[in-house]
């Protein structure tokens, strides 16, 4: 690995041709009519809430204007999705108790978009006794009180003691993690960078850990054609202090990324009849590609000094033009 923004040219045209293939696939991240009763949240929801938190990242942090249009284009047709704001309001009456209404929300709320009613309901349904009950998934956690502290109210626990129960804080075996155990580490870091945002909150011990193991884990799942989680595991190397750059890697996920712009979960681009199907095998992988693709474009190359870590305590866009 070497350090530096790398091959600016490949990672933009990478994040361009993704947004492409978004904006494209709008269709299938609109909500369908029955989202607040019987719908699954993980297929209509997650998605749509997902498309903010990325787009979000994009339009505040990548260097170029036209990038930075396009992601906001789509954040802003997410927050139509949800009638803004109002649905959230809808199924935090409905589910008081239930995390992923005011996970989503505090999406949209960190990039200032709120709704009243909804912060208005979040003020009772956060301090319910059975909101504090400790949840078993560590790093389902760390979503929670991110979203808490993005919207505003008290954390319901303490972040870095709750962080030491997650895969990462733990320090596991590298050898004996498997894809979901890699997924918990990537969203581990996620949540403590507040994705990317602020890289500089990784602390040096798990900064070190990451440093050390990443390059094996990222050969061994882009040797499995894994496109998703590889695409994650760049993103969490562009966190690192100096942000080592993997140039093979990166080529590697370019040749997988389809001509229309989007990237398969695994393996080769798939070609279903039914475009809802190639929409679920693409979406999250395109979309982390975008993602990983920004975070490695405005990565801090290494510091002679050895500042670099000071350096990326809070990321700003790489060029001096502002961001609207």
């Amino acid at each position: 690995m070497t350090g530096g923004r790398g091959a600016p040219g490949l990672l933009d045209r990478m994040v361009q041709d993704s947004l492409g293939w978004l904006d494209e696939a709008q269709p299938f991240f609109r909500l369908p009519a029955n989202v607040t009763t019987d719908a699954d949240p993980n297929l209509t929801l997650k998605p749509l809430g997902e498309l903010a938190e990325l787009m979000h990242v994009i339009a505040s942090l990548h260097p170029h204007a036209d990038i930075r249009e396009s992601a906001d284009g789509l954040l802003a047709f997410a927050w139509e999705e949800t009638f803004d704001g109002e649905l959230f309001a809808e199924l935090i009456r409905g589910e008081p108790h239930a995390t992923y209404p005011v996970e989503i929300y505090g999406v949209f709320a960190r990039t200032g978009l709120r709704n009243p009613a909804v912060e208005e309901l979040l003020s009772t349904t956060t301090r319910l006794r059975g909101w504090r009950v400790a949840r078993e998934d560590h790093t389902r956690t760390l979503g929670v009180l991110n979203a808490e502290r993005r919207i505003g109210h008290p954390p319901h626990a303490d972040f870095d003691a709750v962080l030491q129960h997650t895969g990462l804080g733990r320090l596991p075996e590298p050898w004996a993690l498997d894809r979901k155990a890699v997924y918990g580490l990537t969203h581990d870091v996620f949540h403590l960078t507040d994705w990317g945002r602020a890289p500089g909150r990784l602390p040096a011990e798990l900064a070190g850990y990451l440093a050390l193991w990443l390059p094996s884990w990222l050969e061994n799942w882009l040797e499995e054609q894994l496109w998703d989680l590889a695409g994650e595991l760049l993103a969490v190397t562009a966190c690192l202090p100096e942000a080592p750059y993997d140039p093979v890697a990166w080529q590697r996920l370019a040749a997988a990324q389809a001509a229309d712009g989007s990237v398969p979960e695994t393996g080769a681009a798939p070609r279903p009849d039914e475009p809802a199907e190639a929409f679920t095998a693409c979406y999250h992988s395109t979309l982390v590609t975008a993602f990983a693709g920004t975070l490695a474009r405005i990565a801090p190359g290494p510091s002679p000094e050895g500042s670099g870590a000071a350096a990326t305590a809070l990321r700003t866009p790489c060029e001096s033009e502002v961001i609207p």
